[in-house]
């Protein structure tokens, strides 16, 4: 972690972490610091990349997309130009949540949710077996939920 964070500003992300939704006053409360400080802190915090972004947290049930499915991908081609052409298929993607480049058997994980196993299989079949220079896909549909987007630890 950067020097440049103090304690003031390690607490005000880990309670931004929390609670995203936290007004400018609470969060200067729960750090110590005056409402005006705060609202600097956390502006130089966005503006030094140290915040992404803040987001609502959608409940996939409420939105009738309760499956989750992790999907290994492996490529036909381990070069540079077939990852950047399925990498650049893959931003465009609605349907992908998370894509990451792993080291292993895989090439790729995604995250995908869907309304349920015919859903994904519709998906599977339309979609993912389409994106440019795939091999072989191992399918995993998650049983439980253990935890999901756990706060960072600093």
């Amino acid at each position: 972690m950067s020097d440049a964070l103090d304690r003031i500003d390690r607490k005000i992300l880990k309670h931004l972490q929390q609670d995203g939704r936290l007004s400018n006053a609470d969060l200067a409360g729960l750090v110590n610091v005056s409402p005006a400080t705060c609202h600097r802190r956390t502006q130089r915090l966005f503006e030094d990349g140290y915040i992404k972004g803040v987001h609502a947290q959608i409940d996939p049930e409420r939105v009738d997309r309760s499956a989750l499915v992790i999907v290994g991908v492996v490529l036909d081609r381990s070069t540079p130009q077939s990852f950047a052409e399925f990498e650049a298929v893959i931003r465009k993607a609605d349907f992908i949540l998370d894509c990451h480049l792993v080291a292993g058997d895989f090439d790729y994980f995604l995250k995908i949710r869907a309304r349920d196993m015919a859903d994904f299989n519709k998906l599977h079949g339309e979609k993912l077996i389409a994106l440019p220079g795939v091999r072989q896909t191992r399918t995993f549909f998650v049983m439980k939920e253990v935890t999901d987007n756990a706060p960072l630890p600093f």
